[in-house]
């Protein structure tokens, strides 16, 4: 294999330059660990377990509590001169405060009480669907996080390998033009060619170290970035290592991306489910134990009381047949918007398909240019070592060499680009 058409694939081998070699895996992996979607998850999980162990004890188990009150309504007696002050009446027909029938002095209370659900086991089966759906919902947003991380860093991957292979490209012409200098330094010295034509080639020389420059700072710039997604917080120089995507097959079963659309409906349905739990029975059975009395306390009026109690809503303005038709409506988007993302994704991965068709015809023909421009390199070089041709026309090819390397090496990560963004949607 020649020298340029070695060079012009050098990119696809790697160079340790720095002291770490990194790669996709890495930092796929680093973008994972760091995301808060993932992590926000994770914990969603938990408190979804939280909130059915919650709900349950609340169907399931007794309600304790201690109670106690104390209500004094004193009066103002009449019934005789000069006129008392009395906390609990005995019996006063003149007088000024509350009806004695109605508070007798006052009210004493100090119990324990106990309130117990007896229906509330038939209720707990629509939570814990909901519960169960809302954990899968949480993995699947966790699924999709992921594959979307892969797509983004394999994104910012390949602009850093693009800038990585430039980086190369560039060095290799710069090589080119040094070995030239050195040989038209002595056709100058020896007269054949002046020293104009030497000057002018120094010039391309400079433009060419002043290019590599912005590559490397087009590298660099473009490994914060893929750093800042990773949320990597180091200065540590690394290089990354060289990769190549390939097309995943079609997937025949369901996309992972229309689970989302699933699970949304699914929980539609279980939050209707329990919004009907409302209009069912409910049964109680409670319990108190302690002081209760009214008018003077004394020690006679411990005692306790149990009881149940019962109730059922048949009416509330019709709003249990409007959430049902909010859930209905609710449905109909989710379907919608399910129906428009699945002819979005055909649409995509069609356009992907064609455009790496167009391109797998243009490599075809630029690889056959470059081939044509190494042969022609190699004349050039001869006839400039014997002065048969003008530095002008050599800095010419040089110029149309190089872009033509360029306009390789963009093709090659273009496809690498369609290539990343067809497996994203092919999920």
């Amino acid at each position: 294999m020649s020298k340029l058409l070695l060079s012009i694939i050098l990119y696809l081998t790697p160079i340790s330059i720095f002291s770490q070699q990194r790669d996709l895996k890495f930092f796929i992996e680093q973008a994972k660990k760091s995301s808060p979607t993932i992590q926000k998850n994770k914990n969603d999980n938990k408190i979804v377990k939280l909130d059915l162990l919650q709900t349950e004890q609340v169907l399931k188990c007794p309600i304790l509590s201690l109670e106690s009150g104390l209500l004094f309504a004193p009066i103002i007696s009449r019934d005789a001169y000069p006129y008392t002050f009395d906390v609990a009446s005995d019996g006063s027909s003149n007088y000024t405060g509350y009806d004695l029938g109605l508070t007798n002095g006052g009210q004493y209370q100090a119990y324990l009480s106990v309130k117990q659900p007896l229906l509330g086991k038939m209720n707990l089966k629509p939570y814990t669907q909901k519960a169960d759906i809302s954990r899968k919902q949480n993995e699947n947003s966790t699924s999709l996080t992921v594959h979307e991380l892969e797509q983004l860093v394999s994104y910012q991957y390949i602009l850093c390998l693009k800038s990585k292979a430039q980086i190369k490209n560039g060095k290799t012409i710069l090589q080119l033009v040094d070995e030239q200098l050195s040989i038209m330094h002595k056709l100058v010295d020896n007269a054949v060619y002046k020293q104009s034509d030497l000057m002018l080639l120094e010039i391309e020389k400079q433009n060419k170290v002043l290019e590599n420059k912005s590559f490397d700072g087009e590298y660099k710039a473009n490994l914060y970035g893929l750093n800042l997604l990773c949320g990597i917080n180091e200065s540590t120089e690394f290089d990354i290592q060289e990769t190549v995507l390939t097309l995943k097959p079609e997937t025949t079963t369901t996309s992972q991306f229309l689970t989302s659309y699933k699970l949304d409906s699914l929980g539609i349905v279980a939050d209707q489910t329990i919004s009907e739990l409302k209009y069912k029975p409910q049964l109680n059975a409670f319990a108190n134990a302690g002081y209760n009395a009214t008018g003077i306390p004394t020690l006679d009026h411990f005692g306790f009381c149990v009881g149940m109690n019962f109730s059922w809503t048949l009416y509330d303005g019709n709003q249990r047949k409007l959430e049902r038709e909010k859930s209905y409506v609710n449905l109909q988007t989710q379907q919608f918007e399910k129906e428009h993302f699945i002819t979005q994704k055909e649409i995509n991965l069609n356009k992907i398909k064609d455009q790496l068709k167009a391109l797998t015809e243009r490599a075809m023909i630029l690889e056959n240019q470059l081939s044509q421009y190494e042969k022609l390199y190699k004349v050039f070089e001869n006839e400039l070592a014997h002065g048969l041709v003008s530095v002008m026309d050599f800095k010419n090819l040089l110029k149309d060499l190089t872009a033509k390397r360029q306009e390789f090496l963009l093709q090659t990560m273009e496809k690498q680009l369609l290539v990343n963004s067809y497996n994203y949607w092919n999920y």
